[in-house]
């Protein structure tokens, strides 16, 4: 019989916990959020021998069990709560081997909590790089946990690791932090009453009751009235605790540390840092990054783009051909097919921008960047800690929004969250792309540059710009005066773990299409619904309607066909609906079609695409062409031009790189701000400064 137990992965960040993960579970892995919050919960299965099979939980890095953040709360929750499902029979602390001491603080904690852990010792080959040597039998004496050496980037040692994991593992014996005698009375009353395992369990509930969600309410007031009695409030022994802990682990590393690491070893990484983060150099280097990840999303991804897109059209084509008729198979080939199509094509892109974010990570050159920025905030009135989330946003709003708790300063929370939307995300990159494409050159600059790469970052730079005179605006009017300190450690430079970044452009790229495809496949199927019936005098009356306008007309079967598909579009549900709204979208440029695409996409920005995609495929019986093809084919009934012409195509860039359009986005504003009042006041602003700014563009290129 199969036996499971449950091993989860704790650290500090930037120790190699998410290498370890990889190395243990390869592609076995699936990407989540906690219950009740947006925060990643990566787990996968790992076969220890052939009948054990481990879970494998990867919790977010932490320092010790006292959170400054959401993440750091989850990570004390899970080891809090014994009942929960989420409770490890197993822990496996990934420590950075160059620097124990903050390693060893959160290991410590898991050891006074008697939760069975094994050290595995990451980083040997920088370790040994530097000079340092370690007796790591002593260590393992002194902690009384298991302890081995591993190189999670090269997968060396997760063998042993698995060996160690299939053997009973025993509680450490050790008791390093002694309870403060005045509170022990109220520690063994919090133990006996909730049943607990050990004195410091007792302890950080005592300490820290408002940070666990799974007290019941009279526990939570057994331990507020235990704390009044005693007049403990959360935090008070935590200072006194950690100097002590810090002062046992010096010991410890006083005693194991054969030689100590060469000052001289990370000489390359301090002379990178003074370019990457020199304040002229550093910001060069960094919008030249920048210049080429957005070169190469067009560059490198357009053939791969032609044959998808020109694979879609195709199938359409195909099944168009060869299903039978009715509304389902229709429904099929013009609405969902060319609807997924819109999302399926801009994976490519998709892929590579992932890549570059993961490269950049990986070789810890993100960390500096984080730092080169927080110069540039401080003075639009950002928190340092502001950096984050606003990088966090170029891939989604939503996580963004969620790391903004690490800032302690409502006011600087408020600010951030408000700007956070103008970062363009992900979801936009597919309505940037082929709005590009539609009304940009594809030609060099100065012979080496594509000029539609230059546009993109002209975008994503736009909207940095828009928050950072926004936050300046709101640090005015909220009257913001406090001063804030980015603190953080820098990791040392190293080359890109491949698979590591395989594995991140595979998790984020599928996590993008299965999230955008089953929104794209609901709006898909209710869109083909609506452009397909409409009041039935108008639909069945619109054959004759077309023969009567074209009396004496020498027109073609298709094009007669073609005309009445476009008439009974017109004046399907979805077209009334556009037509409605047409009145205020009309001084942008827009008609009632791309008035459809606004409204959907209010769902999800990339939504937009496959819209106009199955939109356009409605409105023609002929051989359906590329997404760009047919919008590049549209129309303009009035001017008897293009619909999409420069002026159109840069209004409607402008509109998406300024409005909120993510109901998503709104809702976990309203949830961090507990009220509707800001994403209301959001919404409004960016909504009327895109619609003011769209205005403006088409009126001047008009």
């Amino acid at each position: 019989m199969e036996r499971k137990i449950k091993v989860a992965l704790t650290g500090k960040p930037n120790s190699g916990k998410s290498s370890l993960f990889n190395q243990l579970t390869g592609l076995n892995q699936k990407v989540g959020n906690f219950p009740g919050v947006t925060v990643d919960k990566r787990t996968g299965m790992c076969e220890l021998d052939e009948n054990t099979l481990a879970q494998i939980l990867d919790l977010p890095g932490t320092y010790s069990l006292y959170p400054r953040s959401l993440d750091e709360k989850i990570v004390a929750e899970v080891f809090a709560d014994r009942k929960g499902i989420y409770f490890p029979d197993k822990v496996v602390l990934v420590a950075d081997t160059t620097n124990l001491k903050n390693c060893f603080l959160l290991l410590t904690q898991l050891i006074d909590l008697k939760i069975p852990t094994i050290v595995a010792l990451n980083m040997v080959d920088v370790a040994a790089k530097s000079g340092m040597s370690i007796d790591i039998k002593l260590l393992s004496s002194l902690m009384d946990v298991p302890v081995v050496f591993i190189n999670a980037r090269k997968g060396q040692g997760i063998e042993k690791l698995k060996k160690l994991l299939l053997l009973p593992l025993k509680v450490s014996e050790r008791k390093v932090f002694a309870i403060d005698s005045e509170i022990m009375p109220a520690v063994n009353e919090i133990k006996d009453k909730l049943q607990l395992s050990s004195d410091y369990e007792s302890y950080q509930l005592l300490q820290q009751r408002d940070h666990f969600n799974f007290l019941t309410a009279e526990q939570k007031k057994f331990i507020v009235d235990l704390s009044k009695e005693y007049k403990v409030f959360p935090g008070k022994y935590q200072g006194a605790e950690t100097i002590l802990r810090y002062g046992f682990i010096q010991e410890v590393l006083n005693k194991i540390i054969i030689r100590s690491a060469n000052p001289e070893w990370n000489k390359m990484t301090h002379q990178l840092d003074r370019l990457f983060t020199h304040k002229i150099w550093g910001y060069t280097i960094f919008f030249t990054v920048l210049f080429l990840i957005f070169q190469s999303i067009f560059t490198l991804a357009q053939i791969p783009m032609d044959f998808i897109d020109g694979s879609f059209a195709s199938l359409s084509n195909y099944l168009s051909n060869h299903l039978p008729h009715g509304p389902l198979f229709e429904m099929l080939a013009s609405g969902i097919i060319p609807g997924i199509g819109g999302i399926v094509i801009f994976i490519p892109q998709i892929a590579i921008l992932f890549a570059f974010i993961a490269i950049l990570e990986e070789t810890g050159y993100m960390a500096r960047v984080v730092f080169l920025m927080d110069k540039i905030m401080r003075q639009f009135g950002l928190n340092g800690k502001s950096v984050v989330p606003l990088m966090s946003g170029w891939a989604c709003a939503i996580p963004a929004i969620m790391a903004t708790r690490t800032i302690e300063s409502w006011k600087d929370r408020l600010i951030t969250i408000f700007v956070i939307p103008f970062m363009s995300c992900s979801a936009r990159l597919p309505v940037f792309a082929i709005l590009v494409a539609l009304v940009v050159p594809d030609v060099k600059v100065i012979g080496i540059f594509n000029l539609q790469g230059v546009a993109l970052m002209g975008l994503y730079l736009l909207g940095f710009v828009a928050a950072l005179v926004t936050a300046w605006a709101m640090k005015i009017i909220l009257n913001v005066k406090e001063r804030s300190f980015l603190i953080m450690e820098m990791p040392t430079y190293r080359m890109p773990k491949w698979s590591n970044v395989g594995y991140t452009i595979i998790e984020k790229t599928k996590t993008f299409v299965y999230e955008a495809g089953k929104v794209i496949l609901a709006v898909s199927i209710i869109l083909w619904v609506l452009a397909s019936y409409g009041p039935k005098d108008e639909m069945n009356g619109a054959k004759e309607v077309i023969q009567t306008r074209n009396i004496g007309m020498n027109l073609s079967t298709d094009e007669i066909n073609n005309q009445v598909a476009a008439y009974k579009l017109e004046h399907s549900y979805a077209g009334i609906i556009g037509k409605g709204i047409e009145p205020i979208i009309k001084p942008l440029g827009y008609d009632w079609k791309i008035g459809i695409a606004l409204i959907t996409s209010f769902a999800a920005r990339e939504v937009f695409v496959g819209t106009i995609a199955t939109i356009y495929s409605l409105g023609s019986t002929n051989e359906q062409p590329t997404i760009k093809a047919r919008l590049q084919s549209e129309i303009n009934p009035l001017t008897g031009g293009p619909r999409f012409t420069p002026a159109v195509g840069f209004s409607l860039l402008i509109f998406y790189t300024f409005a909120m359009q993510c109901a998503s986005t709104l809702a976990v504003v309203k949830r961090e701000t507990k009220s509707w009042k800001w994403p209301l006041i959001q919404l409004a602003y960016m909504t009327g400064l895109a619609y003011g700014l769209a205005f403006i563009i088409f009126q001047i290129l008009s």
